[in-house]
């Protein structure tokens, strides 16, 4: 079913009161983006994993926070910290990614503050 965007805003506004205090990555990031993703009518199980494994430069082990092959790579931080070094860290994740996974935008967030780069245009919105 398409929501509306009156529907969106609706339930954007009831998933920021929700997660106002959200504070810690390891404890609050699933349940963050479960939720997340509910606010546009998508459950999330059916189209993004959590700790998506891929191999970094170097052959060293990382763990992609979300990952929705082809769309989006979600870099999760705690609140505060400095989202320029989570972007770094998931560009760092795409020399282990297929072609046809490569995502189109890359998501940084400390859950206050969202930050969204559209790769094909470079427009970036926070």
């Amino acid at each position: 079913m398409q929501l509306s965007w009156n529907e969106i805003r609706a339930r954007a506004a009831a998933f920021s009161q929700e997660w106002a205090d959200a504070k810690y990555e390891r404890g609050e990031t699933q349940s963050f983006y479960n939720d997340f993703f509910e606010v546009f009518g998508i459950r999330r199980r059916r189209v993004a994993t959590f700790e998506a494994p891929v191999k970094k430069l170097g052959e060293k082990q990382g763990f992609i926070d979300l990952f929705w092959k082809g769309v989006l790579l979600v870099e999760q931080k705690s609140a505060g910290r400095d989202l320029t070094r989570a972007r770094d860290q998931a560009l760092d994740y795409f020399p282990g990614l297929k072609e046809h996974e490569l995502p189109r935008y890359v998501l940084t967030c400390d859950f206050q503050l969202f930050e969204l780069v559209d790769l094909e245009t470079g427009e970036e919105t926070r």
